[in-house]
């Protein structure tokens, strides 16, 4: 059961104008890179990229300034003389073009495009307006560099995977493009691009930011949000199926706990729920004087499993989390990760390390710990459905069929169970593994890339553990026979997966059925 990572462009959308007083946001990612929006660079982006190109060539003469007339690294004391400057940027593009492994998602790769076109089009990077607007194209006609997973280390940003994209900007290496996988030259050609032509510093200033870390960044923090959204849904149709108490997700109960997050899952559930038939009110069960008192055990519960009743408490967190993260990459989008800096309007270049990708690679891990939170819990609540001594509602795995000789939805809990054990172990963090490299001169490392890709697979797992929980939840709606009892919006959710999988008796492979599910949770939200 994959994500679907194609394409679906729709260049009628309204552009994306990139201009120094507006900043990034996730939504706009959405846009561009999942729906298809194309991309423009305001004139006043254009006129900052240019005088800070204007002002490096000037202020370089006579002065020393890291990778300008420098080597790269610890062969930063080394001086390179002027006739050989342009050759200095191929040749970093060309020797750290070295990732190995299978290539990053069209998708994620196209979010880098726009992080780094967001960061050299602030007028910090020395760099000629033309590298500005040749990746702008390259993104409006998806012509999308082919990077290898695995190279980077996060620190000096993300060298490897970004010399990639270079490769592709100087004319050099792969791309794809309408699903092929083809030589960057030729698909120039065809679309009348020209590779840049390296001026001052333009090779170090693509390679050298936080950009493909932060590209993924957004699009995991986006999926999660929508997978938020999902498991509030199926958590909602839980509760309908066993027609808890409605006191679990009330105002009273949930304020008393000082956490915002909480507060919100809260009313969200109460949202969803507002409209059902089948969520009980305690008052009328447990409090209406009607005897319940003298009873040695109650027929009806008093309260459900965690999973059930404490969804405010465990996704509120989840929430918190996310929103976070939005808020993190949504800041390292709109920052400027080059180093050095080019300051044309103090007049003056500054050496650091804005390259550290520590903001992204902290946000991922714990983003991570949030989505396996989600498939532990849709985990959770798949395993009360396919219990019948659990929920004692429903037959053993939902099996519609013959006991013995039907085994229902049993196979399919193996695969949820498997995918959330997966998380769980993915779920270790990636930001407190550091290891010295490059002769010692990156010392300590974020490892953001790897932070970023992990989450990213934690987040396509939790999709699948989700598609199989909903699943089960519409065989469990049809057989107790309550679709026409729940809420206008759990109703709307139970239509469309039922549009896909109708009910099934007999036993037959679902992993095609399931794979359509996730594939449509994926691409749509919950409202």
């Amino acid at each position: 059961m994959l994500i679907s990572n194609h394409f679906s462009p729709n260049k009628t959308r309204e552009a994306i104008t990139i201009t120094p007083s507006r900043d990034l946001t996730v939504e706009d990612f959405e846009q561009v890179v999942l729906k298809g929006a194309t991309v423009e660079i305001s004139p006043e982006s254009l006129k900052d990229v240019e005088a800070s190109y204007d002002f490096l060539c000037e202020f370089a003469k006579h002065k020393v300034i890291y990778g300008v007339n420098t080597g790269f690294g610890p062969m930063a004391q080394y001086r390179v003389e002027d006739n050989c400057v342009k050759d200095l940027q191929y040749n970093l593009i060309r020797s750290h073009a070295a990732g190995t492994g299978e290539k990053i998602d069209d998708r994620s790769v196209k979010a880098a495009m726009l992080v780094r076109l967001s960061a050299i089009s602030k007028g910090y990077s020395g760099i000629h307006p033309s590298t500005i607007l040749l990746l702008k194209d390259m993104i409006n006609k998806d012509i999308i560099p082919v990077i290898p997973r695995h190279g980077g280390v996060g620190a000096s940003g993300d060298l490897v995977q970004l010399s990639h994209l270079a490769l592709a900007m100087i004319g050099e290496g792969k791309v794809s493009f309408k699903g092929e996988i083809r030589n960057t030259a030729d698909v120039f050609r065809e679309e009348g691009l020209k590779p840049i032509e390296v001026k001052t510093r333009e090779g170090l200033s693509l390679i050298n930011g936080t950009s493909v870390m932060t590209g993924i960044g957004a699009i995991n923090a986006l999926k999660s949000r929508q997978l938020l959204e999902w498991c509030i849904c199926s958590s909602a149709m839980m509760n309908e199926i066993v027609g808890a108490f409605d006191d679990y997700f009330s105002k009273e109960l949930n304020g008393v706990k000082k956490h915002h997050g909480q507060m919100y899952i809260a009313d969200e559930m109460s949202r969803v729920l507002r409209s059902s038939k089948l969520i009980a009110r305690r008052e009328e069960h447990f409090y209406n004087g009607n005897g319940h008192q003298q009873e040695k055990e109650f027929d009806r519960k008093v309260q459900e499993y965690y999973s059930l009743r404490c969804v405010t408490q465990i996704l509120g967190p989840v929430y918190e989390a996310i929103e976070n993260a939005i808020r993190i990459v949504e800041n390292e989008v709109n920052s400027v990760s080059d180093n050095p800096v080019i300051d044309y309007k103090n007049r003056n270049v500054f050496h650091g390390g804005n390259f550290h990708g520590d903001y992204i690679s902290l946000e991922m891990d714990k983003l991570k710990l949030a989505v396996t939170r989600m498939s532990m819990l849709s985990e959770r609540q798949l395993a009360f459905l396919f219990n019948p001594n659990l929920n004692k509602l429903l037959p053993p795995f939902i099996n519609f069929g013959t006991l013995g000789l039907n085994l229902g939805m049993q196979g399919i809990q193996f695969t949820a169970t498997s995918t959330t054990a997966e998380n769980q172990m993915l779920s270790n963090s990636m930001y407190v593994h550091s290891i010295p490299t490059n002769n010692d001169n990156q010392d300590i490392v974020s490892m953001g890339t790897n932070s970023a890709l992990i989450a990213k697979t934690v987040i396509d797992n939790a999709y699948q553990v989700q598609a199989i929980h909903m699943l089960a939840l519409v065989q469990a709606i049809d057989y107790l026979q309550i679709a026409d009892k729940l809420s206008d919006s759990t109703r709307h959710t139970y239509k469309a997966i039922r549009s896909i999988v109708p009910v099934f008796v007999e036993d037959k492979p679902k992993y095609e059925e399931l794979a359509l599910i996730c594939d449509y949770i994926y691409n749509n939200r919950f409202e």
